[in-house]
Formats: structure tokens, sequence, C-alpha cells
């Protein structure tokens, strides 16, 4: 065997080493943000049924003719904002997700002051559709939490994967960027307040 051809094999293999772990990170990495954005697309879908039931949940509220127009701008304003605010699941930043926090929770928030309101409304307590709708923004609610949780879940692989090292040295040169966990939103560590007197 030729001398020179020796330092050729050992780099031929270190080059192909180098293309394997490139193609590997990159694939897993690939993989894992999928998981990411489909974990994202479940959050979203979660709080558009969240939305859709509180146009319903309002229109039923309407029919209480001498009902608070204030409480009901308050939830409707809220709701729209929260529509509003979208992110992409490829790029999202801690800022955009403490955005759409904020936005959630200024309509749960609302929701909440709207649903305690109901307590002077002995008609609209009794109403079926009315009781349905809060049933349902209840399991809703259930959901939303469930979904966020999962988001969380399907994060910490994908940040653990492009963190580590060596991939951490690939990750930047891939485009692949960490992503935010949802935190609790503001003054979540604080119980609400919430009675409801069905006699």
């Amino acid at each position: 065997m030729k001398k020179w051809l020796i330092p050729v094999i050992i780099i031929a293999i270190i080059v192909f080493g180098l293309y394997k772990w490139g193609v590997g990170f990159n694939n897993t990495a690939v993989k894992l943000n999928e998981n990411v954005s489909e974990a994202w697309g479940n959050v979203q879908t979660a709080y558009q049924r969240r939305n859709d039931l509180i146009g319903n949940l309002v229109k039923t509220v309407q029919g209480a003719a001498d009902f608070e127009r204030s409480t009901l701008t308050e939830v409707i304003e809220a709701r729209a904002k929260a529509t509003a605010t979208t992110i992409n699941p490829e790029n999202i930043t801690p800022e955009q997700l403490q955005q759409f926090n904020e936005a959630q929770g200024g309509l749960s928030s609302a929701l909440s002051r709207l649903l305690v309101s109901v307590e002077r409304y002995p008609d609209l307590k009794a109403n079926q559709n009315f009781l349905k709708l809060q049933d349902e923004l209840t399991s809703t609610e259930n959901t939303i939490q469930t979904a966020r949780v999962r988001y969380n879940e399907a994060i910490k692989p994908y940040n653990n994967h492009i963190k580590t090292f060596p991939n951490s040295l690939l990750a930047g040169l891939f485009n692949f960027e960490s992503k935010p966990y949802f935190d609790a939103e503001a003054g979540a560590e604080k119980p609400v307040d919430v009675n409801f007197d069905f006699k």
C-alpha cells in the first residue's frame, strides 16, 4: 500500500463521519421540531375551541336584556385580542409567547368576571344552553392545560438535542434555535375566587 493512501483514507473516514453526524443531527432536529409544531397546533386548536364557545356564550348572555353591557364588551374585546395574536411555531420567541399568553390570560380573566356576574341573573343561570356552554368551557380549559403541558413536553427533547455539545455546534449552522416553554399566566399563583350557587 502506498504511503500517501493512508492519510487519504483517514481523511475520507473523518469526512464521512462528519457527514453522518451532520445528517443525523439535522434529521433528528427536524423530527423533533415537527413534534413541537404539532403540539403548538394542538394548543391553538384548544384555544380556538374556547374562542368559538365564548362566541356562543356571549350570544346566549346577550339574550338577558338587562345584563351588564360593560362585562360583555370586555369579553368581546379580550376575545378579539386573543384571536389576533398569532405565532409561527417555526420561529417562536419568548416575547411572542409572552404576548400570546397575556392575550389569552386577559380573555380568561374577562370570562371569569362574566361567569361571576351571572350569579345576579337567575333566569340566565337556569338557561340550559348557558349551562351546557359553561360545562363545555370547563372541559375546554382542561384541554388547553393538557395541550400546553404537551407542548412543553415536546420542546424539552428538541431543546436538549440542539443545546447539548457537540450538537450545539451544528444547531447554529442549520438554523435551529431553542424554543421557549409555556410559563404560568401572570397571577396564576393566586386562586380565582369564583362561587356558583346553583340552588
